[in-house]
């Protein structure tokens, strides 16, 4: 038997993030700290010619490790403070520093940073008086500076993207307002804005952004953050309401600190690894201050998820005597004088549960919540955020179809319903495509791998980074009653094999030999897998078992039966199967004593086969983790 080992949260982590927006909320310890055993970027001083103030001005510019002419690279515009210059990032927030560590984790996108001297006068020095009327007014003066004279001359002097798409504006105190200002004032310019501590140049939000619905289509990201302790929140939270209050997205990011640069060289960290990729607002917001879950139905505020994973609940029940949470542990609400009830959770696990309210005893779905079919009925759902789920999140690859088809079952004699994943560019193509046939557990139906497994995500992200063959995937209704015992299990074996792979392959296509056919299923779509699969291994040749493994003792003369057969034909089996995958949600997966009892069987029979564990439960978040990993086994 081949053993893996399963990856805890944080094994996987680092992978994931060369994909991914930053999961952290501050920076870790040593973000700015110099390494000498990775590639440097290389900082260069230029003069362009200033139109607008009619002089020569400097800028400094980072060009990021490996910087290629042959390239073309976007760029953030990077400013200082009221008292700074060009150099000022350099002298005191070390910006390359930062930056080269963040390369060597495979955290940004390569860019270009060009550092300006935001203060547009000629003699544009921090001398004397800096709070000078003509000194501030430079700073105003500056806009017309930056887009008339400096983002040309880059242009012209490297190779850089010259779409706003590709054009970010990011700046502390003085150069919070001024990209605040500039950036929201020129959304044809710019898509991606930083406000770091900004300073009272700030324009009041309504000046800032009179069109609420132009920045929502345009910005790829809004930025605004400010030290907790920093005497200029108030021109940050400002802004922040006003947004909140338009629906505009953006994060705001309060954290320790006051107006210096241990804010601002977190902010950097931070807000760098958001730019030039695809942003989820939502998801980091969530971390960091918690809110809605993305399971509520539009506009509910409840369920709340808190950055700690603990849920608060609201439900108005004004006659009711008792109401309960059941998240597998009972939780008592509340009731207030106007009829609500509310309750407080512990830390939930990350990824999704189901859950009902029980008011009165009786237990019902949330009208806060979506539904889903679960527990053998429909219940509420919950989508607890889950930093290691970027492998089933939305992402800007080439996505594939969930078409719902109907077919008539000879076997039951009625009319029966199955999902189909369809991949990328099924429709413009005339390939002939393998098929994964995967099944539900018990209480559940053919939408489960649909909508809680999220299927097509896992299959859309696996197949753009090359880890997985296009493949259709089947869902179908497992359901034929018998509960456990054979009956059930024997009426599946005849459906699948009778109506719903003639189905598919006479109205997909796909390729119709066992080398194209696998089977997989979770708990109860386990066993399923095991009596189907084990059976017919001239129809499929790749097998998974997820959850799964016989009931004993209720199972046990199905259990001995199909040892016996096994063990008969081990030889044809073990030549059969390509894979025969075995996966285990952890010591705490209700099925994992049964599991570990077949697996000696399959040892002693020398059944070739490979186990695998990842910690979490009989859950969903385990049975998306299971197809993330068979997934790309299949059809190789």
């Amino acid at each position: 038997m081949k053993k893996i080992a399963y990856l805890t949260v944080i094994g996987i982590l680092p992978a994931l993030l060369t994909l991914s927006q930053p999961a952290l909320k501050h920076s870790p310890a040593d973000f700015d700290t110099y390494r000498a055993g990775i590639a440097h970027g290389k900082l260069d001083t230029v003069t362009y010619n200033s139109k607008t103030v009619d002089s020569k001005r400097r800028a400094v510019v980072y060009l990021p490790p490996g910087y290629t002419a042959k390239k073309t690279y976007p760029v953030l515009y990077l400013l200082h403070g009221i008292g700074g210059d060009e150099f000022e990032w350099l002298n005191q927030g070390t910006p390359q520093v930062i930056l080269d560590n963040l390369y060597a984790d495979k955290k940004l996108e390569p860019m270009i940073v060009v550092l300006p001297n935001g203060r547009a006068m000629k003699d544009d020095r921090a001398t004397g008086n800096i709070m000078a009327p003509d000194k501030v007014a430079a700073f105003a003066t500056f806009e017309h500076d930056l887009l008339d004279d400096l983002i040309p001359f880059i242009q012209k002097k490297y190779p850089v993207y010259t779409d706003r798409e590709h054009r970010a504006l990011a700046g502390l105190s003085m150069g919070g307002g001024q990209s605040l200002n500039f950036g929201l004032g020129n959304l044809d310019k710019f898509a991606w804005v930083g406000g770091f501590s900004s300073a009272p140049n700030t324009k009041k939000p309504e000046e800032l952004l009179p069109d609420p619905d132009a920045a929502k289509s345009k910005l790829k990201l809004l930025w605004i953050s400010c030290g907790d302790h920093d005497g200029l929140m108030s021109f940050s939270k400002r802004t922040h309401d006003y947004l909140e209050q338009k629906n505009v997205p953006h994060i705001f990011n309060v954290e320790p600190g006051i107006h210096d640069f241990k804010v601002w060289k977190n902010d950097l960290y931070l807000f760098s690894q958001f730019l030039f990729k695809p942003v989820d607002i939502d998801k980091y917001n969530m971390m960091i201050s918690g809110g809605p879950a993305s399971t509520n139905i539009r506009g509910s505020k409840y369920p709340f998820i808190q950055p700690d994973h603990r849920v608060l609940f609201r439900v108005k029940a004004p006659d009711a005597q008792k109401v309960q949470v059941d998240l597998g542990k009972k939780y008592d609400m509340v009731k207030d004088t106007a009829g609500y009830w509310t309750a407080t959770t512990d830390s939930i696990g990350e990824g999704f549960h189901y859950y009902s309210l029980i008011i009165d005893g009786v237990a019902t779905t949330d009208p806060s919540s979506q539904t889903f079919y679960g527990m053998g009925r429909m219940a509420s759902g919950i989508e607890i955020p889950f930093d290691g789920g970027d492998y089933y999140a939305l992402k800007n690859v080439p996505h594939g179809d969930i078409r719902i088809k109907t077919y008539f079952s000879t076997v039951t004699k009625s009319w029966r319903r199955l999902f189909i994943y369809t991949p990328p560019g099924y429709d413009a193509s005339q390939v002939k495509y393998p098929a994964l046939y995967i099944l539900h557990g018990g209480g559940e139906d053919e939408t489960g791998w649909a909508t809680q497994g999220k299927t097509n995500m896992i299959m859309d992200n696996l197949i753009a980074a090359g880890q997985a063959k296009p493949m259709l995937v089947v869902m179908p209704d497992a359901n034929f009653g018998g509960g456990f015992g054979e009956a059930g299990l024997k009426t599946f074996a005849n459906e699948i094999k009778q109506c719903i792979i003639p189905f598919i392959e006479k109205n997909y296509r796909v390729n119709r030999t066992p080398q194209g056919r696998a089977l997989a299923g979770l708990s109860m779509g386990g066993l399923n897998t095991l009596y189907t699969g084990i059976y017919n291994t001239d129809t499929f040749s790749y097998l998974g078992v997820f959850s799964s493994g016989w009931i004993l003792p209720v199972q046990n003369s199905i259990a001995d039966t199909q040892y016996d057969f096994m063990k008969k034909n081990a030889a044809k089996i073990n030549s059969s199967l390509k894979a025969f995958w075995i996966a285990m949600g952890g010591k705490e997966d209700i099925a994992y004593k049964n599991c570990q009892v077949m697996l000696g069987k399959l040892d002693e029979m020398k059944i070739k086969h490979t186990y695998y564990e990842y910690p979490g439960g009989h859950t969903w978040p385990v049975w998306r983790n299971d197809l993330y990993k068979f997934a790309p086994i299949l059809f190789k």
